[in-house]
């Protein structure tokens, strides 16, 4: 009895040592259980044809002739599930596009960083470096992110017509909200502060800035465009 006690004692001290051998090469990388972050963007079981860019690897050809239609073979990357049109299941297929660059693409099939540093309302316009990435579903040739110089175009929520309206109202009623209200309503206060003082500059201040509001040249103090 003694000695089966001891045996059944030792085949438990193995067990665990087996047990814990096995969790540590899991954890060491011996058998990874990630799933690649790209299959996020893949849905499964649908046509191959339609996969976004990122789950295919397609053999390009940067030969071809711009605006041309191509074709190219392409391989599904691992752990990825697709079907043909007959519903079955494929690692290699072709698809059709036009040759062009990534960054040739028309501004609908990219989407690009905004800038809040820069002043849209300028003369001449002011530019900025945005980073593009192509959209999902877009297949191209080279970098699918790239940079590209971009108009400023961003608003702070100010409205061009409230602007308007402001003017011709701080000419004619100070109890309406005095003089240079439309210049402190675009954060413009030293402006205003001058038109508060000078009445509006007796009048002509305020009606070059009808003008001016009214043709969107003076805009929001922080640069950005009227809603």
């Amino acid at each position: 009895m003694v000695a089966v006690a001891v045996s059944l004692l030792g085949v438990r001290r193995l067990c665990r040592v087996l047990l814990f051998l096995s969790q540590f090469y899991i954890l060491s990388g011996g058998e990874s259980t990630d799933i690649p972050p790209y299959v996020m963007k893949c849905p499964s079981n649908g046509l191959c044809s339609r996969l976004p860019a990122d789950c295919v690897e397609c053999k390009t050809n940067f030969s071809c002739v711009y605006g041309k239609p191509v074709t190219f073979d392409c391989t599904v990357k691992p752990s990825v599930t697709c079907v043909d049109q007959d519903f079955k299941s494929q690692k290699n297929f072709v698809i059709n596009m036009t040759c062009r660059f990534c960054w040739q693409l028309p501004e609908t099939d990219y989407e690009c960083s905004n800038s809040t540093s820069c002043m849209t309302v300028s003369c001449p316009r002011q530019r900025y470096t945005a980073n593009c990435t192509v959209r999902d579903h877009i297949h191209c040739l080279g970098n699918r992110t790239f940079p590209k110089m971009l108009y400023c175009n961003w608003t702070g929520g100010y409205k061009w017509s409230t602007a308007l309206a402001l003017s011709p109202v701080c000419c004619c009623s100070i109890t309406l909200g005095g003089f240079g209200a439309d210049r402190f309503y675009l954060g413009q206060w030293r402006e205003g502060l001058g038109k508060l003082f000078s009445f509006g500059g007796l009048g002509i201040w305020t009606l070059i800035d009808v003008l001016l509001i009214g043709v969107g040249y003076v805009g929001p103090a922080d640069g950005s465009l009227y809603i």
